[in-house]
């Protein structure tokens, strides 16, 4: 990483032509990933990245390069270039760099840049064991490892200078069960903000064989019948549908520009009065947990919705200019080569008092999802839809046979305010996020809840 008087030498010449405020990001990041086919390696890769990326606000403009040559040469004549989008009078900005020292609050056990590949490769092959011995059915596992270990340093006018180091490492695994013809999918993917210590806390045996038990029962469920019914979704990636239909759209990056159905709405009901939920990047070790964002402001605990009322947005310092609202270090970035902005963490529903047997047997008809896929959105209406990975069809208050190909279709907003039942069995899961400043690791997460009535797209 670049030494203090040559950031200061760089910052200072960022602002030379009326910027008010400019920043860097340093980046160092070591990742190890692997591949498995029916146990069999197929690919192994170990890689660095190292590289700065450089920003200037002026008002609430800004502008954004970056480099992965991160000579002191190369970056002062980026810092340059950048200045000179600007034409202004040039403000008095005195600034001394002062490291900002902190208590690391995500330990790492194991460092997995200390780990051999061949443990690693261990443990991708117990997931694979798992998944292939689970049935005769499965034909097909593919199981993927990865860890990285992410260092940044960040500084910038305001006199910040602070450092983190962000070690994360996941499992996850697709078993493909076939008939026949017939072909089903099943995927379990658990992560989290560790190092290789997480293996000893999770069983990789165990997590092979649940993408396999998914992909079975699948194989053998009937299509889903369509229509508008009562739908109840589980806890863990559940949770996924409240991070796309609603966490996105309460982004800054969306809010600023009015394109958010929520702009505008803090301190209205947007959800259904037992629905409460937050975005927390503090959680010990979590998936999408850091000390600090990629602004280097420390991580907090945000409450977005407290009984169906809107608390608050995440929001950037960019963003945050433009609607006159402090940050909510809420700041991230897939790397130096993005320029950050509002994002989501650890997004998830709160526990309420309901029970999961409760809202099963208030179905006269309707849907249960045990587990979400993936799915879409549009941020600006909060139009959805998402797919149903492991589904069952209720009847007169019972669990009656698993169904398969179902998608949930909706609005946002209209959604939340449906929310009549919430659970007690909160549970978080890994996933994935992208968006304009990249793909970013993140938890999402609920109990089980139900919704009184949706749109259920079915082949059946």
């Amino acid at each position: 990483m670049l030494e203090k008087h040559q950031l200061k030498e760089i910052l200072s010449l960022c602002v030379e032509t009326g910027g008010d405020f400019a920043e860097i990001f340093e980046e160092k990041k070591i990742s190890h990933s692997l591949s498995l086919l029916n146990g069999e390696v197929e690919k192994v890769n170990s890689g660095m990245t190292y590289g700065a990326g450089i920003r200037i606000y002026h008002g609430t403009e800004s502008v954004y390069a970056f480099s992965n040559d991160t000579s002191l040469d190369n970056l002062k004549k980026m810092a340059k270039n950048l200045a000179a989008s600007f034409d202004d009078e040039k403000k008095d900005i005195a600034f001394e760099l002062e490291e900002v020292v902190y208590a690391n609050q995500h330990p790492i056990l194991k460092d997995p840049c200390e780990v051999t590949m061949e443990k690693k490769m261990e443990v991708a092959k117990q997931a694979s064991k798992g998944a292939m011995e689970y049935d005769e059915l499965i034909k097909k596992v593919m199981v993927s490892y990865l860890d990285e270990k992410q260092e940044v340093a960040i500084s910038n006018t305001n006199g910040k200078y602070i450092r983190d180091t962000r070690i994360r490492t996941r499992l996850s695994t697709t078993a493909i069960a076939m008939d026949g013809e017939e072909m089903e999918t099943g995927f379990y993917g658990p992560g989290a903000s560790k190092g290789f210590e997480f293996y000893d806390e999770i069983n990789p045996y165990e997590a092979g064989k649940e993408a396999a038990r998914i992909a079975k029962t699948l194989l053998r469920a009937d299509l889903c019948p369509s229509g508008t019914m009562p739908v109840v979704i589980d806890n863990g990636f559940g949770g996924v549908i409240f991070h796309e239909a609603c966490g996105h759209s309460l982004e800054a990056s969306s809010v600023a520009k009015g394109q958010s159905v929520f702009a505008g709405k803090l301190g209205q009901q947007i959800a259904g009065s037992k629905v409460s939920a937050v975005d927390d990047a503090t959680i010990t070790n979590a998936w999408g947990s850091a000390n600090i964002d990629d602004e280097g402001n420390f991580t907090k605990r945000n409450l977005l919705i407290e009984n169906g009322i809107l608390k608050s947005y995440l929001v950037d310092t960019l963003n945050g200019r433009r609607m006159n609202t402090p940050s909510t270090s809420s700041s991230r970035r897939q790397s130096y080569k993005f320029e950050t902005t509002s994002r989501m963490s650890n997004t998830f529903i709160l526990n309420g008092e309901d029970t999961l047997e409760d809202m099963i047997a208030s179905m006269e008809y309707g849907l249960y999802c045990k587990s979400m896929s993936g799915g879409s959105v549009n941020p600006s209406t909060g139009d959805f839809n998402f797919a149903v990975q492991e589904g069952y069809l209720v009847e007169h208050g019972q669990i009656v046979k698993p169904v398969k190909g179902a998608s949930l279709i909706g609005n946002g907003g209209e959604t939340l305010m449906k929310i009549d039942m919430v659970g007690t069995n909160l549970k978080r899961a890994q996933g994935m996020c992208g968006a304009s400043s990249g793909s970013i690791p993140t938890d999402v997460g609920q109990p089980a809840i139900r919704v009184s009535s949706m749109i259920v797209g079915g082949r059946g």
